[in-house]
Order: C-alpha cells, then structure tokens, then sequence
C-alpha cells in the first residue's frame, strides 16, 4: 500500500510543480519588441525555420497574464484541471501562448487524466526545446518553445502509440487556434 501511495504522489509531482525562480538577466536582452497578432498565432515563413525572439522581461509582462507570466517565463505549472483546453475537442493547433508558434496539432491530443493538455508529438520537433529538469529531486525532461523560451511543461516516456511519449503542457502556456481560422 505504501508503494501505491508513493507512485501515486509522485505520478502528480511530475506534472503539478511550481518554482519560484524569477526571470534571469538574460531574458531582459536585447529590447526587441516583436509584432505579434493579438490572437498570437505566427507560423514561420518557412516550416521548421525558427527565428529566435529575444526581448524583455517587461515586454514579457506586458503581453501576459499574471499566471501566463508565471507558466511561461518562470517555469511555473498551472493547477492541474484547471484549463478550459483540457476540453478542447475540434481540429485546430495550439500555439504558444507568448509567441504563437504553432507547437501542437489537436490531431495529436489525447485525454491522459493527468488534469493537464497531452500530446503524443509536437507539429514540428524543431519547434520544441527539450532540457533535463532536476528540481524537486526527480530528473523529468522540460519543454519550452524554441523561438521565445517559454516553459510549456514536461515529456514523459508513458504515452500512446505510435511515439509512447506524453507531452504534459500547461493550458496557460497555450493558444488554440481553431482550424476555420488557420
């Protein structure tokens, strides 16, 4: 029973951690406000090219909520069944809340009962960065959006053919883009 109980908390830490580091230096940069479309849905030119978007801290502040901010910028987690994209059904992509980068299909979309988005692949594996986590004592893989940075959330190795992977994403770090409107 205390293997149960163990695996069980666990099984929730891997997905609902918070952290309380603040925004690095480095991501007060440059000063480079991009132009993005307030429903913030922007493709690259050409599939795969990622041009690397480097601003401010402030900018950052400016575009997102306060728990956006925390998801995105912060490494943040939102709490688990709290998004409306849990339900999200329709054909469309969900893009990076920050920056728009289309980062994954609803084709790809999976019910994991974990309170959280889940996906099996992103639209392009360029797309995403993945980086080793060690907080909390547990090594889990991050995933964040190659062209602005922003924390998405995990991959784990538990998911559904025909890749086993569960990208467990946050819904604050998101946009859905219905596919009328792509």
């Amino acid at each position: 029973m205390r293997i149960l109980l163990s695996l069980a908390l666990l099984f929730v830490l891997a997905c609902n951690s918070t952290s309380q580091t603040t925004a690095s230096s480095s991501d007060v940069a440059a000063g480079v406000t991009p132009d993005l479309p307030e429903y913030r849905y922007d493709p690259p030119a050409q599939p795969g090219e990622i041009n690397r978007i480097d601003t401010t801290t402030k900018y950052w502040k400016s575009i997102l909520t306060d728990q956006e901010f925390h998801v995105l910028r912060e490494d943040g987690t939102e709490p688990s069944f709290s998004s409306p994209l849990n339900d999200v059904k329709e054909a469309g992509v969900f893009a990076c809340r920050a920056c728009g980068l289309p980062l994954f299909s609803s084709s790809t979309k999976f019910e994991s009962g974990t309170g959280w988005p889940s996906f099996y692949e992103p639209i392009n594996s360029l797309y995403i960065q993945q980086d080793v986590d060690r907080k909390f004592g547990m090594e889990r893989v991050e995933v964040s959006c190659a062209r602005c940075g922003g924390h998405q959330g995990h991959v784990f190795p538990d998911g559904p053919e025909p890749t086993g992977l569960r990208y467990c994403i946050n819904g604050a770090a998101l946009n859905f883009v219905p596919e009328a409107d792509l």
